[in-house]
């Protein structure tokens, strides 16, 4: 399989100033990291934004991030290239991904950029909601599901969120991958090497069993209570 073939996915999250962009909240952190066939490449992308707006005291609370934090920070305009041509077409793997989009889009729009679609989403709340339906939807009722270790998470960051979300999503999908990638300088192919391992079966054996092999059997059988192919015998008997 060539990289060009593979399924690249993105995990993102964002922080923002509030709840609704249709109050005016903005978006003040955006972080991505890069998945090729559901295993991180080490590609990272993360920024924080100026807002152009106060942070609300709950935003402070959940993510630390404050109005001087973010004081000589880029505008969104000023990312908005950079940031869509790391995403570029690939998928995008999003917690509540409603919220993390309506962000997105109104920051797009205010600058006349494509918008996303949640179409070309995996919401990773909808799977929890259809494979856990009396679970919390929460990112954190996830980790202690699946033992995921969150002490990094001091605060909400949009890095250690993606970082968390990621192992949350290999979860969700069923458990780590069966296989690992390695890829080619050269070529960039990769080689799958499968975790299952293939034993040769025994040849038949073409002559029969000896009279003290036979004899050596029946004495073994002895020894076995109650054995299930008795009870059959007796079953068909009766």
């Amino acid at each position: 399989m060539t990289l060009s073939n593979s399924v690249r996915e993105i995990i993102l999250d964002t922080e923002t100033t509030g709840l609704s962009p249709d109050n005016g909240d903005r978006i003040v952190d955006i972080a991505c990291i890069e998945l090729i066939n559901h295993v991180q490449t080490g590609r990272v992308y993360q920024v924080y934004i100026n807002p152009q707006r106060k942070m609300s005291q709950e935003a402070v609370a959940i993510t630390g991030i404050t109005d001087e934090m973010l004081a000589d920070k880029p505008l969104f305009h000023e990312i908005a290239d950079d940031f869509l041509n790391f995403v570029g077409k690939s998928t995008l793997v999003i917690h509540n991904a409603k919220f993390d989009i309506a962000f997105l889009n109104s920051e797009l729009s205010r600058i006349n950029k494509p918008l996303f679609y949640l179409e070309n989403v995996v919401d990773t709340l909808a799977i929890t909601r259809r494979k856990f339906p009396c679970l919390p939807g929460s990112l954190d009722s996830l980790c202690r599901r699946f033992e995921i270790d969150t002490s990094a998470r001091i605060t909400h960051g949009a890095l250690v969120d993606c970082q968390l979300l990621a192992e949350v999503y290999i979860n969700l999908l069923g458990g780590k991958q069966s296989g690992l990638s390695f890829g080619d300088e050269n070529n960039n192919t990769l080689e799958t090497v499968s975790s299952q391992t293939y034993r040769p079966l025994r040849p038949l054996r073409r002559f029969p069993p000896s009279a003290d092999e036979i004899l050596a059997h029946q004495k073994f059988l002895e020894k076995i209570p109650s054995p299930l192919w008795l009870a059959q015998t007796q079953r068909e008997i009766s």
